[in-house]
């Protein structure tokens, strides 16, 4: 019954909201519900401690908002209820444009309208309630524009707009401004989908399964085909059996279920076989023109452990350099979506980590730029200074009380990303393993091994996002366990024939590495295409509470060899020749402690992060066969394979 209550008072009843129940007429509720008197009054005065009185809220819901090509899409307005006998206020508007159902925005819409503002939640075409066929931000930036049109309009709106949203609905804000719209006036994008073709959909040429995860888990909902019970069973099904239909790829047109989903169906076999980085990414592709960026002030949050770091933070250096308006950036410890936590994957990065209340600041920045206000934007935290970041590691390594590695780390305020005191510092793989700043000897060495694709790497933790029921975000020790589907039993990754490990000694000092990482290697195949993957880890060493230490995985990356040269065009290898390959990683911000050790990990695969690939050289998501790869490293003076380590003195 106190559930019931505190959805009533979430919720309201019909389209109309008008804020919070009265106490009177919760009480007459609860006395109407139940002959128990005295507990429900102690209940009802539960619900009023835990839900003060505030402002009254109109909901007006299920606006159809019609699009320039007559398709209508669903939309909420939530505003501060009128006072009976005054006009309506023009009143500044935050907006955000969804794809997981407009009702997730309501805690979001009370708020900002309970603080003087008006607020928007649509769907996005072909979702939920909107009319139209879904295809990923392809229509967003026109779709967006005719909605911020329809707003100005409004007897409520006073012609400014802000926006907010994570993910795809913070690519929705990206979409936005580059689509160049009068009534848009700053943005706060939250780990948000942009430049797809660089480190987002395609890695540097390999697809990432998080968006297969995606579709298979979406295509039965907020869509219309939900609205047929057994075509929304079958994609039930098909959804929770993803874990047999993935050692089945390819996905081909017509071989599974997602056949009764076709727009989810072309979309996503179109985004496998696609794996150029050219128009078919187009949508939020900042960096291939910023100038087309709106100037107007940007806030842009993401995480080191988020699926869309390295796009945010290659934005920031973009859009900085770029727009006369401020541009901001705060980058956490966080995995995708989680700023109010501190504690991720296996790792307690501190409470000083987590950002408690998710609209608080949200609101500082809408109040200083929608608003005009002069408050802590320019001047405190987390606004003191344009870049803000977490600095990990610094924790004393033990274990909380849920068994998690105590990381740590703090807050930081810097001038510019990327830093300019940190100093690029290659460092070299030896033969043997090792892993120096000295150049290995003229000596020629290098470690061949065999990548087979019917048994890749698994995936243990990383920048993933859309994981649901197939990887584990964030930082783990890289060791396997029940929380893996692919890899259930205790053994270290570094147990791998595949997996090629190299690592300094015990650091004599703590190392801060800050920045933006690349490992640039010297290769061969047998094969005329295959995959190189690299990963950062953090080797604790042996304690009392971690007796075989703990292997921490910082950031990872891959490249896709055909698009070795180039994001743009495929060129197959000549097996047996020699090439050099960077592996773009994802930025990240840690101290290796005095005493840990810095290690890099080579193989050929990241599973189901990436998808494999089948040493074959046929067309991307086109393969019938897989054979087994020898590749080669190589790690000598003539052919220095390094990683190139950001450190900060």
């Amino acid at each position: 019954m106190l559930k019931r209550a505190r959805k009533q008072i979430a919720d309201g009843t019909g389209n109309t909201y008008r804020g919070k129940l009265s106490r009177r007429h919760l009480a007459g509720r609860f006395v109407r519900a139940s002959v128990a008197c005295f507990l429900l009054a102690s209940m009802v005065a539960l619900v009023e401690a835990e839900t003060p009185q505030g402002p009254k809220i109109e909901l007006q819901a299920n606006i159809m908002v019609p699009m320039r090509d007559g398709i209508k899409l669903a939309t909420d307005v939530y505003l501060p209820a009128v006072v009976p006998g005054k006009q309506q206020e023009r009143l500044p508007v935050i907006l955000s444009r969804i794809p997981y159902n407009k009702d997730v925005a309501k805690r979001a819409g009370n708020y900002f309208a309970s603080h003087g503002y008006a607020f928007v939640a649509q769907d996005t075409r072909g979702r939920y309630g909107s009319e139209g066929v879904w295809k990923f931000l392809t229509d967003d930036g026109v779709d967006g524009k005719d909605c911020a049109a329809w707003i100005g309009k409004q007897p409520w709106s006073n012609g400014r707009i802000g926006m907010l949203g994570t993910s795809y609905v913070g690519g929705t804000q990206h979409t936005m401004a580059l689509a160049d719209v009068p009534e848009l006036a700053t943005v706060i994008p939250v780990d948000a989908a942009s430049n797809m073709g660089r480190q987002g959909m395609r890695n540097a040429g390999a697809f990432e399964m998080r968006f297969w995860n995606w579709i298979m888990l979406k295509a039965g909902l907020g869509s219309v085909l939900e609205k047929d019970p057994a075509v929304a069973a079958e994609l039930k099904a098909l959804a929770e059996n993803r874990t047999a239909y993935l050692p089945q790829l390819p996905l081909r047109r017509g071989a599974t279920p997602l056949r009764l989903a076709p727009e989810y169906e072309d979309w996503l076999v179109e985004a496998m076989n696609h794996g150029a980085d050219d128009e078919f990414w187009a949508p939020a592709n900042i960096l291939a023109d910023p100038a087309k960026y709106k100037d107007i002030p940007v806030y842009l949050v993401g995480g080191w452990y988020d699926s869309w770091a390295g796009n945010t933070t290659a934005n920031y250096a973009a859009l900085s350099r770029t727009l006369k308006s401020p541009v901001y950036l705060m980058m956490g410890p966080w995995i995708h979506g989680q700023q109010t936590k501190g504690v991720h994957g296996q790792v307690d990065f501190g409470d000083e980590a987590a950002i408690k209340d998710e609209w608080a600041w949200r609101k500082e920045w809408f109040d200083h730029w929608l608003k005009g206000q002069s408050n802590a934007v320019g001047s405190a935290a987390p606004f003191a200074s344009k870049v803000r970041i977490f600095v990990m590691g610094t924790g004393d390594g033990g274990k909380n009380d849920k068994g998690m590695l105590r990381h740590g780390g703090s807050w930081r305020d810097e001038q510019e990303w990327p830093l300019a005191r940190a100093v690029a510092t290659p460092m070299y793989l030896h033969a043997g393993g090792g892993l120096q700043t000295e150049k290995p000897p003229a000596k020629e060495a290098a470690t061949t091994y065999d990548y087979d694709p019917r048994d890749p790497v698994p995936t243990l933790g990383g920048n993933v996002s859309s994981a649901d029921g197939i990887m584990q975000q964030g930082a783990w020790n890289q060791r396997g366990g029940e929380a893996f589907w692919n890899w259930s039993k205790p053994v270290p990754l570094s147990a791998r024939r595949d997996v090629l490990v190299f690592q300094t000694e015990p650091l004599e000092k703590d190392t801060e590495v800050t920045g933006e990482i690349e490992v640039k290697l010297w290769i061969s195949s047998s094969a005329k295409d295959t995959d190189f993957t690299a990963k950062l880890v953090d080797v604790y060493p042996a304690s009392a509470e971690w007796p075989d230490g703990f292997d921490l995985n910082v950031t990872d990356g891959i490249v896709r060899a055909r698009f070795r040269e180039s994001l743009k065009v495929e060129k197959l290898m000549v097996p047996g020749e020699v090439y050099p390959v960077t592996i773009k990683l994802y930025p990240t911000s840690n101290v290796f402690k005095k005493g840990h050790r810095i290690r890099v990990d080579i193989s050929s695969s990241n599973y189901p992060r990436f998808d494999v690939n089948p040493n074959t050289g046929e067309p991307l998501n086109g393969h019938r066969r897989m054979v087994i790869a020898t590749n080669t490293i190589y790690h000598h003076a003539g052919r220095p394979s390094q990683i190139v380590l950001p450190m900060v003195r």
